[in-house]
């Protein structure tokens, strides 16, 4: 009887910490991606929309958590670089 309570005692134990810790682990998991999507670079002017050269001030903190405080922040404009995605500049042919 006393290692029916023991063992029925112990699990009901293990179910508690693991139900606490996969809470916990939610939690901060949703806190983390709140952060993330305070990251302001895909709405900024110096960023290209390239994976070689992400943002053209500050490579380094582009896409980062670095990067939700940066000062250089400028909202896009529709002249942008990244917004230009599938058009061509029409260059002046000087030899014509």
């Amino acid at each position: 009887m006393l290692a029916m309570i023991l063992c029925a005692f112990c699990t009901w134990t293990v179910m508690i910490l693991f139900i606490s810790s996969f809470w916990l682990t939610l939690k901060k998991g949703i806190i983390h991606l709140k952060r993330l999507h305070e990251i302001p670079c895909s709405g900024c002017e110096y960023f290209t929309n390239d994976y070689r050269l992400k943002c053209t001030v500050h490579p380094k903190k582009a896409c980062s958590e670095q990067a939700i405080a940066c000062i250089d922040f400028e909202p896009k404009t529709s002249a942008c670089n990244a917004c230009q995605k599938g058009r061509r500049k029409q260059c002046l042919n000087l030899f014509d």
